[in-house]
């Protein structure tokens, strides 16, 4: 009988532990999300401010329509990538598009002098700092919720509930420097 009473007490004992370490990656999963949730609010933010920056600029150097172009394409492709590995990448070239947009302005005095163009630039500067804050608390979430399913036991209780390693938001290596730069405001004319 007591032999009976220590088995079920084990087997209660292993549920209990397996319970709470599932408990624990669903509570990791749930805050990656949260936190991608985050990176794409500071992402639309951004991409809601580049169309008043091309027609701004548009105004001032119409013939540099290419370069306008990229911009808006760039925009385009970032709003429409899925997945943090896809919408790293695309930033990545809206990030070098916008570079190529602000060494525009530098060739127009009084474009760089306009006060909505400065505005803009202002509140891009605002919103890329938001975004490298909340990409750096995202893969922070994806590096916490990777190792408790990598190591023991969260690897034994993973399968349970058919989790599988997360990606990081990862800004491809060229194009890292002109996104967390926060673009140059002159206020010299």
């Amino acid at each position: 009988m007591s032999g009976l009473l220590v088995f079920l007490g084990l087997v209660v004992a292993v549920v209990l532990f397996v319970i709470v370490i599932y408990n624990r990656i669903v509570a990791l999963s749930q805050r990656t999300e949260q936190a991608f949730a985050d990176v794409d609010v500071q992402l639309k933010q951004r991409h809601d401010l580049i169309p008043n920056l091309v027609e701004t600029v548009k105004g001032y150097a119409s013939h540099e329509k290419e370069t306008l172009d990229n911009v808006i394409m760039a925009r385009s492709a970032a709003q429409s990538a899925h997945g943090p590995a896809a919408q790293g990448a695309a930033e990545g070239v809206l990030g070098a598009a916008l570079g190529k947009l602000f060494a525009l302005a530098e060739a127009y005095p009084d474009l760089k002098a306009n006060e909505n163009f400065m505005e803009l630039q202002r509140e891009l500067s605002d919103v890329e700092n938001k975004i490298a804050a909340a990409r750096r608390f995202f893969n922070n979430a994806v590096q916490e919720f990777n190792t408790a399913i990598q190591q023991i036991p969260g690897n034994l209780v993973a399968p349970l509930g058919n989790f599988t390693l997360k990606e990081y938001f990862e800004v491809p290596a060229g194009s890292r420097d002109q996104i967390e730069a926060a673009p140059e405001v002159s206020f010299a004319s």
